[in-house]
């Protein structure tokens, strides 16, 4: 092919300007890259969870330790995780980066009675209902490690660690979907004295290497100019969030739970006004009645810890059951 000089040159000429986005020339990590600093994080992880949260026990030195990660499917977790656990999904930086935290409640009440200087063995009977007081602790777990979580993976301290929302239901709660790959990771905590107990904690595979530190094969993001999120607007306006409006509650002990059967009644005493939750939080208070043939609740008030501060994940109360 004969290429005339003019020709030719209008190609030497275009050819600085064309430039490639960082889209386009992003590589991720190499297999070797990767379990390195997989392993580098997860010994960091572990050596910072064990002096924040040995702060919040006493009679001996706190171990906590992360396995080797087992990559699954969101289903298997939520099997492992069982219908009823306190369960936490935690933000680790900015936008949509986020964890989840599980303990089962005969662990969380272990954690409480050491916490208060007992010998942190789990109770003989699982409650229905975690007490007031492992809530608590849960909460500020859950907090401590979402911020252990961002400093270990090179975050600065304009970028925050905390608890989006809690819940019992790891499927309301929804950290990732079922058939979404999932790293998993086992949690061994422990004292001198030989008391130990089990966590996890998951991520979504696709977002594990944006946690990993010096890895930097994340493509390059400026946030400088971002307004802050009033909860219309920013990466949480679109996430699609599960709200209930309960009728009403009432305590049963588990033996009768075991022996429920068809034909039982159980007696309910209706409040005049009913709780809108999202997990374990309420949103808003309301009276039932109907819109255009079908059940509604009508807005009567929001609790104290909502009025001038609209609700977002990243201000979600952990454990509010503010109820009337």
């Amino acid at each position: 092919m004969n290429m005339s000089p003019s020709f030719s040159d209008s190609f030497a000429n275009a050819r600085p300007i064309a430039e490639h986005c960082a889209e386009l020339t992003w590589r991720g990590p190499r297999p070797e890259e990767r379990a390195e600093n997989l392993t580098a994080w997860r010994r960091d992880l572990g050596s910072e969870l064990s002096q924040e949260l040995g702060q919040l026990f006493s009679g001996g030195k706190f171990k906590v330790a992360l396995g080797e990660p087992e990559f699954v499917t969101g289903e298997t977790v939520f099997e492992r995780v069982g219908v009823v656990a306190a369960n936490s999904l935690l933000r680790c930086g900015e936008g949509d980066q986020t964890m989840l935290l599980s303990l089962d409640y005969p662990t969380a009440i272990a954690l409480t009675d050491c916490s208060f200087g007992g010998d942190g063995h789990a109770p003989e009977e699982t409650p229905a209902q975690l007490p007031r007081s492992a809530s608590l602790l849960i909460e500020k777990v859950a907090s401590l490690v979402a911020q252990v979580v961002v400093m270990s993976s090179g975050g600065t301290q304009r970028v925050k660690g905390d608890v989006l929302v809690r819940s019992e239901s790891i499927t309301r709660l929804k950290p990732f979907g079922g058939e979404a790959r999932v790293a998993f990771f086992p949690i061994t905590m422990g004292m001198s004295d030989g008391a130990q107990w089990n966590a996890i904690l998951a991520v979504a595979n696709d977002r594990l290497d944006d946690l990993l530190p010096g890895a930097n094969f994340g493509t390059p993001t400026d946030n400088s100019n971002r307004l802050p999120s009033d909860g219309t607007t920013g990466p949480f306006a679109a996430m699609p969030l599960s709200l209930e409006a309960v009728l009403g509650e009432f305590s049963l002990s588990l033996s009768k739970l075991n022996t429920l059967a068809p034909g039982d009644e159980i007696p309910l005493a209706m409040q005049r006004e009913l709780p809108l939750r999202i997990g374990d939080q309420t949103v808003v208070h309301g009276t039932l009645g109907t819109v255009e043939n079908r059940m509604a609740l009508r807005v009567t008030r929001l609790p104290k810890s909502a009025i001038n501060q609209p609700f977002t994940p990243a201000n979600a109360a952990p454990n509010d059951r503010d109820t009337a």
